[in-house]
């Protein structure tokens, strides 16, 4: 029969998953205390929380049977909470500078993803990088337009001018 404390820390672990948008497990034997307070740092400033908890715990609320043999070592979870990607990007930078942790495997939604996975996915825009690039393409056009017609006509002339020589149709109009 599980004791109590173990009992509340599945309870807690499940909820945390389950809040969850993507979840990593990293092992951190590595590191220093110092590395994994700015660890924890990073990934908290990215929407994502690092923890450490046992790795039977975890296996039991995984459920996972493909992800077994990434219960092994010193082992710490990275739950990613704001974005799927953002606490990825947050951990690949990371590790990518500290060169300390070992990232095994991951899990989003019900698909269980390996170490290249996650790195690939750590590469993709942010959602708020793909709602910025999203808006500047939606006024781009606009902004063009708003900048033709504060234009003089003269401008606007050599502007229509230029459009119809590139459509290849011989323009009659010249310019005052």
């Amino acid at each position: 029969m599980p004791n109590q404390a173990n009992t509340a820390a599945i309870e807690l672990l499940k909820e945390k998953l389950s809040q969850a948008k993507s979840f990593a497990i990293v092992e951190y034997s590595g590191t220093t205390g110092n590395d994994q307070v700015e660890l924890r740092r990073v990934l908290s400033e990215a929407g994502a929380e690092f923890r450490v908890a046992k790795n039977t715990l975890m296996r039991q609320v995984a459920g996972k049977d493909e992800m077994n043999a990434s219960f092994e070592g010193q082992n710490a979870f990275v739950f990613s909470y704001e974005d799927e990607i953002g606490g990825l990007k947050a951990l690949f930078s990371f590790h990518q500078e500290k060169e300390k942790l070992v990232i095994k495997q991951g899990l989003m939604g019900d698909k269980v993803l390996s170490a290249e996975d996650l790195e690939n996915l750590s590469k993709l825009p942010s959602k708020n990088e793909l709602i910025a690039t999203l808006i500047s393409r939606i006024q781009g056009p606009a902004y063009g337009l708003v900048n033709v017609l504060k234009a003089s006509q003269k401008d606007l002339v050599y502007a229509l001018k230029a459009i119809a020589d590139k459509l290849g149709e011989p323009s009659s109009t010249k310019p005052v």
